[in-house]
């Protein structure tokens, strides 16, 4: 079952969404009856407990590492400075450019990781996390108007990747909480 979260309304604040997850945010999935919070964690633990073949996390411990490296450049150092809550606290007038300026910053480092790694996709040529981590974050970026001319390699990558089925069907606008192109 799907239960959308109004990120707008405050809806990650209330007390039955805080039982979920103590700090507040999305995503949340409740699966084999564990609660499981924050997007990495959630995808490495489908990864371990649902295993099919490719594996999100390859089997070669370096490209495992590879893979773990982009996906973390994503979801620590670009996706958490253009969160709503830190938007609203640099303020209406300056959120803009703000995650603008530190989403450039941080594909400008990505760009260079995916030298070392990417083949057809981020890590090779089998999809891992560092792909499920890279389309969204790609995704911001256009939002907030970056130009991703400078960076071919994942540009050429994300194209790929929207190309498959599970990314298609995964895409903001075809969730069922998708509120429209609001920054």
């Amino acid at each position: 079952m799907i239960h959308p979260v109004n990120l707008r309304k405050g809806e990650t604040s209330t007390e039955a969404h805080k039982k979920l997850n103590p700090k507040g945010e999305v995503p949340v999935l409740i699966i084999d009856g564990n609660k499981l919070a924050q997007s990495i964690p959630i995808i490495e633990y489908i990864d371990e407990t649902h295993p099919t073949e490719p594996r999100i996390l390859p089997q070669d411990p370096y490209q495992r590492y590879q893979a773990r490296l982009i996906a973390e450049i994503i979801a620590s150092g670009i996706q958490p400075l253009q969160n709503l809550c830190v938007l609203k606290r640099v303020g209406e007038d300056k959120s803009a450019a703000w995650a603008h300026d530190f989403i450039k910053l941080g594909l400008d480092a990505l760009e260079k990781a995916l030298e070392e790694s990417a083949g057809k996709y981020c890590v090779g040529d089998q999809v891992t996390i560092a792909d499920c981590c890279l389309v969204p974050q790609l995704y911001n970026a256009r939002r907030f108007k970056v130009d991703l001319t400078p960076y071919p390699l994942m540009t050429a990558i994300d194209e790929r990747l929207n190309e498959l089925s599970a990314f298609k069907d995964a895409h903001p606008n075809c969730q069922v909480d998708y509120p429209g192109e609001e920054n």
